[in-house]
């Protein structure tokens, strides 16, 4: 397997991390490419990483579609429970880390650009969202668990992205389940061998 790769796409994170929750890491081939790049858009009309090209020459994207693939391969228990409440919640855990990151990584462009009143506006908003996430994953805090699931290996890439890119905003105060969580699963090998390069 070939996987369309950036080292600081938390998105990526996410499915590496999945990889070696499965035990199936060595089994995949990075691929370095920008987004910018032809050869990405040949394969995936949208040009964006992840993208994977699986041993029997399909192509996958984005990264739920890929970790459910990466799911179905080798012998290690599932990180998506059997049918039932257990998944769903797995599921709906995993959208709502995605949902922090589709809430963050938008908002370091426009922090780029010139702050008018639109733009402003329009951070204060992905703030919001990020912030009421947070709240919602601390009050679940107390139940998660080792990055058994898809939910918590989300979750933990999500934090570890908010870390990476946003330090000046710190997501630890008012959350201390959350935090005592994080610092235990940051520290195993799902996270901790793919935490982003040091800026």
């Amino acid at each position: 397997m070939k996987l369309a790769y950036s080292p600081n796409s938390p998105y990526v994170r996410k499915c590496l991390a999945a990889a070696i929750a499965r035990g199936i890491e060595a089994r995949i081939e990075l691929w370095t490419v920008p987004t910018t790049d032809p050869s990405l858009a040949a394969v995936n009309p949208l040009s964006k990483v992840p993208t994977l090209l699986t041993d029997d020459g399909v192509v996958l994207y984005d990264s739920p579609v890929i970790c459910q693939y990466l799911d179905s391969i080798g012998d290690a228990p599932p990180l998506l429970p059997p049918p039932g409440a257990a998944r769903w919640n797995a599921l709906r855990q995993e959208a709502l880390a995605d949902g922090i990151l589709d809430a963050t990584q938008p908002r370091r462009r426009e922090l780029a650009l010139p702050q008018d009143e639109g733009r402003r506006d329009y951070i204060a908003l992905q703030q919001g969202k990020v912030a009421r996430a947070l709240d919602v994953l601390e009050a679940e805090a107390g139940s998660l668990g080792a990055l058994a699931t898809i939910g918590e290996i989300a979750i933990g890439c999500a934090l570890g992205y908010l870390d990476f890119r946003y330090p000046h905003e710190p997501w630890r105060p008012g959350h201390p389940t959350l935090e005592a969580w994080y610092g235990r699963v940051a520290a195993l090998p799902p996270l901790a061998r793919t935490a982003p390069p040091p800026a």
